[in-house]
């Protein structure tokens, strides 16, 4: 049973405009931190009827979540396929924006073959997060 939990600071927002960088995973229990997150955002936007514009970027040791279970399987040496290809479209039907850096891409020889679908690749993390960051958007790093 559930204990009674009193919000002391309930947060309402009209709009959010927000960029994950996530550039390796760390887990509530099995589920990648990061898009927990992500999901939890876009639930309070959906509940608060807000716009919002979410974007996140995976980077450096993250980089493999935007693989096809083909890629996936080559690059962690495994023969599962991706076990984050559901929860990252999910993640693209709550409306966020899915890209990959380019410089992690290039790092491990990944062309756009071998991505999921709609997943975008940006010139590198870095910039793509100061370029929205310099728009308005707040970073969260993950």
């Amino acid at each position: 049973m559930a204990k009674p939990l009193n919000i002391d600071i309930p947060v309402v927002l009209i709009a959010v405009k927000a960029v994950f960088s996530v550039a390796s995973l760390s887990f509530e229990g099995d589920l990648p931190a990061s898009i927990f997150h992500m999901q939890l955002i876009t639930g309070d936007v959906a509940d608060w009827k807000a716009s919002a514009d979410v974007i996140v970027v995976f980077h450096t040791n993250a980089g493999h979540v935007a693989l096809h279970d083909d890629a996936y399987n080559v690059d962690r040496n495994i023969s599962t396929g991706n076990p984050y290809k559901k929860l990252v479209r999910d993640l693209q039907d709550r409306g966020v924006r899915v890209e990959l850096c380019g410089a992690t891409a290039k790092a491990h020889g990944w062309g756009n073959a071998d991505l999921l679908p709609a997943i975008k690749v940006n010139t590198d993390a870095m910039s793509r997060t100061i370029e929205l960051t310099q728009q308005g958007y707040v970073k969260i790093s993950e």
